[in-house]
């Protein structure tokens, strides 16, 4: 019990940062770079931390340099493309589209030869009929849902590669470290020459300090959490409770329409990762 606990205090914390992000964007009191930028710092620092200070925390070979460039290339689209489908979608409707990604990559793994049993493979019927039903209904914005649907479905992508890297050649430390390390460079020049914004001058504001620093902490305490239970039980945990999170934001902060309906969605897709986190 205390994993899911653990993965829903940590989804709350990520929830807290894309909504500031989300609200001082859309009242351009920054940039989109900066926003990517602040979202990255907090994790940059906590991958250097353990790269130097446990032992073969950093692993990194040559041999996995086409696998990993080709992941910085498409990380640094998907950043970008997750930032504005955070601005532009509703907050429910971006928790709920880029829950594709789990189906996906179950199809994935299934195609590579993965053993998945008979009740993921209902849990993958559910989800995907549910995101139909979501898709179609005229109570759902369709704003920024293309770029959702990018960043759900390019995801499918940038985590394969990163499970092929980690698997066969880098430690996560190394291999997250120098990832982040690419994205922190582009966006901050990103938002130095095209934004004219120092995004390292926002840290010493409260509010976008809090930003930057909810989201490192969600990811550390989720880190926590999939200690404490199967992997595929934690992420339905994950998806579940993010879901739910922005569901709360998109009401209370951002004023969405069409809550009952969106919470029945809500309910209809939780059952399909309880059916996942089976095999």
């Amino acid at each position: 019990m205390l994993g899911p606990i653990l993965i829903s205090i940590g989804t709350f914390f990520e929830e807290v940062s894309d909504s500031i992000g989300k609200d001082k964007v859309k009242h351009h009191l920054e940039s989109p770079y900066t926003m990517a930028f602040l979202s990255l710092f907090w994790a940059a620092i906590i991958f250097t931390l353990i790269s130097v200070f446990k032992a073969d925390g950093f692993v990194f070979k040559l041999a996995s340099l086409p696998t990993f460039l080709l992941r910085a290339f498409l990380e640094v689209g998907q950043m970008y493309v997750s930032i504005m489908a955070i601005v532009k979608a509703d907050r429910s409707t971006f928790s709920f589209v880029r829950t594709i990604t789990i189906p996906l990559l179950l199809i994935v793994d299934l195609i590579l030869g993965y053993q998945i049993g008979f009740m993921p493979t209902v849990g993958i019927g559910v989800i995907i009929v549910t995101l139909g039903v979501l898709f179609f209904n005229h109570g759902i914005k369709k704003t920024g849902l293309g770029f959702v649907l990018f960043s759900a479905i390019n995801a499918v992508i940038t985590i394969s590669l990163f499970k092929y890297d980690i698997t066969h050649f880098n430690s996560v430390a190394a291999e997250q470290l120098l990832i982040n390390a690419i994205l922190l460079t582009v966006f901050l020049l990103l938002a130095i020459f095209k934004a004219k914004e120092n995004p390292l001058v926002f840290l010493e504001k409260p509010i976008f300090l809090l930003q930057s620093a909810a989201i490192g902490i969600g990811g550390v305490i989720e880190s926590f959490g999939y200690n404490y239970g199967a992997a595929s039980i934690m992420t339905a945990a994950k998806r579940s409770s993010a879901i739910f999170w922005s569901l709360l934001a998109g009401k209370v902060y951002f004023k969405e329409k069409h809550i009952i309906f969106k919470f029945a969605i809500f309910i209809l897709l939780l059952g399909g990762f309880i059916l996942l986190a089976l095999n």
